[in-house]
């Protein structure tokens, strides 16, 4: 999993897909952290994102590192985690947040991959699967 952190870290911008009335629905992203052995991002409660999250876990993310040639696919469940250390974990990796969330506001909203597969992809080498 550390690989696949550094990954999307190094691309520093993502894309996450969700499904909204059967409609594939995608942003842009680019917080991701480590916390407690699982991969986390963050979103607001009160976006579309985190509706559509809640209404179908589902979710997968994408990301290109021009520099290597290669892609990363991950899909997987997205689980909140409402607790304030999570919240407050990922915040102190990205403190230009703490000028839209806290830790102890109701809107901040971190959650981690279950039962994810990530696929890095390359135009000179066979994909390679890593599941956690």
């Amino acid at each position: 999993m550390n690989e696949i952190y550094d990954f999307i870290k190094k691309c520093g911008t993502y894309y996450l897909a969700t499904v909204e009335d059967g409609q594939p629905r995608n942003r842009p992203f680019g917080t991701v952290n480590i916390f407690e052995g699982k991969l986390y991002i963050q979103t607001g409660k009160s976006k579309s994102v985190s509706k559509q999250i809640q209404k179908n876990p589902k979710v997968e993310l994408c990301c290109f590192d021009g520099s290597s040639g290669q892609w990363l696919r991950l899909a997987g469940e997205l689980v909140r985690d409402d607790r304030r250390e999570a919240k407050a974990d990922m915040l102190e990796h990205y403190p230009d947040l703490k000028k839209m969330y806290s830790a102890d506001d109701d809107n901040t909203e971190v959650l981690y991959f279950k039962d994810a597969t990530a696929t890095i992809y390359s135009f000179a080498a066979a994909p390679k699967v890593v599941k956690f």
